[in-house]
């Protein structure tokens, strides 16, 4: 490359332009006196001014003497030009004489820097401004591993390692886009050090590869290591400044230096320069105390420990290390791990409890072939005790003492046997055997690899899968057998339309041939030999129904009659796997008889319905003189209507009880037929328990009290409330004990309790009277059926009607038992959030 120098010569036209001025001046001189003198004044003029006389005796004109001194004049003025010009000239050359020693010099030292870049020890790289392409100069010794030619010479990867290749790629770009000096030391592919400088000066990016000896080489690999390390703190750091754990680093004082934003974060700081200038540590003193004497004794500190971050209880694994002149740590929150430890150990737990609860044995084998793990159905199974198990005795001495104790068969070569089983350990994939026991066991052996060498054995008995799998084998053969002698015709289809079986029922029903109908046929085929005798919509919906592809598929039921007068009842059920099962029923007889009963029916509904008309009509008739007379009588016994007898008081009481009795049997007449009307609503409210019975056994107390009988109440503890109506449990409990009461014999005790059950509330009422046979109870609960065996009075028989109407009224249910001369028992059961049932009570 050639190096312009910083002055230029002169042109020689350049040199003198003063020289050249004052010659075109001369030349004007001159002119001007030439035409002075080619045009001179006439005689005339002469003889005008006259003649001067000289002192050589010459007589000279004035005209002349003025031209004369403008000739002198003028040569004057020519020859102090001339002598300027003189004077210049020598100046300018001798600037010129010292101006080409100069570029003498400067192309002497161009030359000397080519000579030295040119040098094989040493190659320089120029880029002009924002060229791309570089310029090369010098060259570097072969045998170290750098190619000569160009374009081999920039491609650096094929020489250089890959480590230096990458560092002098990013030191380069560094240096050409932000003009980033560098030194750098790289290593060839053949193991030779090269230094390498990066400058730039003015707008030339210059990098010099310089080849260096065996001592600079040992500096130059200290320089590369000296930069790789510091390289590999600053990545090291710049890592620790963007992990999300804190880390920090200390003096040879144990005073904080450094720190980074998670560690500032953590001790609330607002950057981790402020963190270290303010001394905040993580940890509180006796945690540090302790990393100090840890550190002291092993240089090296590693456990776990707490604090409080953000207001929350934190675990870290802290790792602190000890150097010479300073120390370094890090905190990894494992808070997380921890819980997910616990939760870890919980599912282990419940893991364990779950595998308690299978039927299957289930034991667990480690990699040294010794039992960690079973369950109880393991030590059930094979009769070994729990202290046996829990010594974790090995695969190989179990399968022995299975083999003592007599439970597993004899082998031929139990030694071979036994290392067959046993190759699970060895083996990858599970394997599953079939084991026969003695005792006629039969246990399907699962044998899975764990993935740390270990094996779990699964025992599942199959032996009454077996004997239910043949049983179910029988089960078919004895169905498909009841199949064939059905009187009810049976068709399945597949979710394709096809027959899939049919019984011989079917095609009598339908007036079929044996060889009209065979599995496989479409039931579209099957419905063209049906519809002649039948209705084409029935069998447009069987059709539907069989094929249809409806998310929810419906069963059909109803009745079709055949012009030969048979009339069938139909249903259609659908099976799994998209199958439909048709069934047909000859009900012509049941039918006919049906639509008779079905008249007559209708006949005792309308004089049920004139019953009900008639009682509630009596019963309303009969309530407003019924208060009437309870009124009257009620005022005749007071002493403002006067004195009475002792027989009219009698009469009055006998008047007063007697109508009583009456309007009792009125009101339930008329609570029953509202509840028969549909139209009895329940006033749902909190009912106490401990009030609802005492409210009930108040009103019985007299008729217990007259027959010296005994009210045992049992309240369990927790009973409290619940949601009914109280009125109607209060007479559902009143009916209860008064029909009690009436059948208790005398010195008796009755028995009333009330406990939780899951969800109700269950009554239950207990007297030691006659009981019952098993025929009346039956008919317990029928109106106006009383039973009068040891009944003390006789009743209109509306009592326990009541009592089941009420509760079911509720949503609960009524039960009864008795026996003869055991007594009866009474149990109500009421759901603990009532609503009105109107089914229950139709």
């Amino acid at each position: 490359m050639k190096i312009e120098s910083g002055v230029r010569r002169r042109h020689p036209a350049r040199a003198f332009p003063v020289l050249k001025e004052l010659r075109i001046l001369a030349c004007r001189a001159c002119s001007s006196l030439a035409i002075l003198s080619a045009f001179s004044f006439p005689a005339r003029a002469e003889d005008a001014f006259g003649k001067i006389s000289t002192p050589f005796g010459v007589e000279v004109g004035t005209f002349e003497v003025i031209q004369f001194a403008m000739f002198l004049g003028a040569m004057g003025a020519a020859l102090l030009s001339a002598g300027w010009l003189i004077r210049e000239r020598s100046r300018i050359a001798n600037e010129n004489r010292q101006l080409r020693d100069k570029v003498a010099d400067l192309n002497v030292t161009v030359q000397r820097n080519e000579a030295m870049l040119n040098l094989k020890d040493q190659r320089i790289i120029v880029w002009e401004g924002g060229s791309s392409t570089p310029n090369l100069i010098g060259n570097l010794p072969p045998e170290i591993g750098v190619p000569e030619p160009r374009s081999l010479f920039l491609a650096f990867g094929r020489w250089l390692r890959v480590d230096s290749v990458t560092l002098l790629d990013r030191s380069i770009a560094a240096l050409r886009e932000k003009a980033r000096p560098f030194d750098i030391t790289v290593e060839t592919t053949k193991g030779a050090p090269l230094e390498i400088q990066g400058r730039t000066s003015g707008g030339y990016a210059i990098v010099r590869f310089i080849n260096v000896g065996e001592a600079r080489a040992e500096q130059a690999l200290l320089k590369t290591e000296n930069y790789q390390l510091s390289e590999a703190i600053g990545t090291l750091r710049g890592l620790l400044e963007s992990v999300d754990m804190p880390a920090w680093s200390r003096d040879a004082d144990g005073r904080l230096n450094w720190a980074n934003p998670a560690y500032a974060k953590a001790v609330d700081a607002r950057e981790p320069h402020a963190a270290v200038s303010e001394a905040r540590e993580l940890f509180g003193a006796q945690a540090r105390e302790r990393m100090e004497r840890e550190k002291a004794a092993s240089r090296r500190f590693n456990e776990q420990l707490s604090t409080v971050v953000g207001g929350d209880r934190r675990v870290f694994r802290v790792t602190d290390v000890a150097g010479t002149t300073c120390s370094a740590g890090v905190a990894v929150d494992i808070s997380e791990v921890e819980l997910i430890r616990e939760e870890y150990k919980q599912t282990v737990l419940n893991h364990s409890d779950t595998l308690d609860q299978l039927n299957s044995a289930v034991a667990m084998f480690d990699a040294n072939r010794r039992l960690q793990f079973f369950n109880q159905a393991f030590a059930k199974v094979w009769g070994l005790e729990t202290a046996f198990l829990e010594s974790h005795p090995d695969n190989s001495m179990l399968l022995d003492r299975f083999r003592s104790d007599g439970i597993l068969p004899e082998q031929p070569d139990w030694r071979r046997w036994k290392e067959q089983v046993l190759s699970a350990y060895h083996s990858v994939e599970p394997q599953e055997h079939l084991w026969y026991l003695t005792d006629g066991r039969t246990l399907r052996v699962i044998v899975n690899p764990q993935p740390k060498g270990g094996v779990t054995w699964v025992f599942e008995n199959l032996t009454e899968k077996l004997e239910l799998q043949s049983r179910y084998n029988t089960l078919i053969k004895v169905q498909g057998q009841t199949l064939d002698h059905l009187a009810e015709g049976v068709a399945v289809f597949g979710s394709d339309g096809k027959v899939r079986l049919f019984n011989p029922a079917f095609a009598s029903l339908w007036s079929l041939k044996k060889e009209q109908i065979a599995e496989g046929m479409h039931i579209s085929a099957v419905r063209r030999l049906c519809e002649p005798v039948s209705d084409a919509v029935h069998w447009e919906a069987f059709v539907t129904t069989v094929t249809g592809f409806d998310d929810e598929r419906q069963s059909l039921s109803g009745h079709i009659e055949l012009s030969t007068g048979k009339i069938l009842s139909y249903a259609t059920a659908p099976l799994p796997n998209g199958q439909t099962m048709l069934t047909f029923v000859n009900v012509t007889d049941s039918v006919q008889v049906e639509r008779a009963l079905k008249e007559k029916n209708e006949a005792l509904e309308r004089t049920d319905e004139l019953k009900n008309d008639f009682v509630q009509h009596v019963s309303y008739e009969l309530r407003s003189p019924l208060t009437n007379i309870i009124g009257f009588t009620e005022l005749l016994q007071t002493p403002m209507t006067g004195p009475l007898n002792e027989k009219q008081r009698d009469y009055l009481d006998h008047i007063g009880t007697s109508s009583s009795v009456l309007l009792t049997i009125v009101n339930d007449i008329l609570d029953l037929a509202t509840v028969d009307a549909g139209i009895m609503e329940l006033d749902i409210s909190d009912v106490s328990v401990a009030d609802a019975i005492t409210t009930a056994s108040e009103k019985v107390a007299d008729r217990l009290k007259e027959h010296n009988i005994l009210l045992d109440i049992r309240i369990t503890p927790g009973a409290g409330s619940f949601r009914a109506d109280a009125s109607r449990v209060k007479q559902v409990l009143a009916n209860l004990l008064s029909n009690a009461a009436n059948y208790a014999p005398e010195g008796s005790t009755v028995t009333l309790s009330c406990w939780r059950e899951q969800a109700e509330m269950v009554f239950s009422v207990e007297d030691k009277g006659p009981g019952m046979p098993g025929y009346v109870l039956d008919s317990i609960f029928k109106r106006f059926q009383p039973y009068p065996n040891g009944g003390r009075k006789r009743g209109a028989g509306l009592g326990l009607s009541i009592v089941k109407g009420f509760v079911e009224l509720h949503g609960g249910t009524v039960d009864i038992e008795s026996a003869a001369g055991k007594g009866t028992l009474v149990t109500c059961r009421f759901p603990l959030e009532a609503r009105t049932f109107s089914i229950a009570a139709e």
